[in-house]
């Protein structure tokens, strides 16, 4: 699937995967978000310590890396998918697999921090960051997911926004709400 050097036929769990990620850049709407979705996805897997457009870009085409640095930057920051849909569809795809393995147990709300080290993305401010386990710069969304006895599965996911970014208007007006305008 997304290894190149591969020979043989593709197994079923690549044809499954595969059927996910085709799932995924339906729900992102647009036939022109399709690609970049499915790179993204792809940046996301692909080994590399950073996980923003730019290093993942350089690592998905290093011939090419402002062009798909666009392309993924657009999809992320200004495409106007809805994350409700691509949720929805995450939902449809998998919480039918986790329940066939056991019925929903729980119902878990959780907020996570993500380190960042500008100030510029929305929602960054100096804050507890959970996976730092101190005060640190960072964003934290809230999460609303439901539990077999063996998996989890994300519902719902809202970023929390700091008091000084809800009420700084202009702050907010000019930057997508997970803009990778940082690291």
């Amino acid at each position: 699937m997304f290894c190149g050097s591969r020979l043989s036929a593709p197994g079923p769990q690549e044809k499954r995967f595969a059927a996910y990620i085709e799932g995924l850049a339906k729900a992102a709407g647009h036939e022109d978000r399709h690609a970049p979705l499915k790179d993204y996805c792809k940046g996301l897997l692909l080994p590399g310590e950073r996980k923003s457009i730019e290093p993942m870009a350089a690592r998905l085409d290093p011939h090419h890396t402002q062009r798909t640095r666009q392309s993924l930057h657009h999809l992320v920051a200004k495409a106007p998918w809805s994350d409700e849909v691509m949720l929805e569809q995450v939902r449809r795809h998998v919480l039918s697999s986790m329940q066939k393995r056991g019925p929903v147990v729980a119902w878990i709300v959780d907020d996570t921090g993500f380190p960042k080290k500008g100030k510029h993305s929305v929602g960054v401010t100096r804050q507890y960051c959970g996976q730092v386990g101190k005060q640190e710069n960072c964003r934290v969304a809230v999460s609303l997911s439901v539990a077999t006895w063996d998996s989890s599965l994300p519902i719902a996911y809202r970023l929390y926004l700091p008091k000084e970014w809800a009420e700084d208007a202009e702050r907010r007006s000019g930057v997508a709400p997970w803009s990778e305008t940082t690291s």
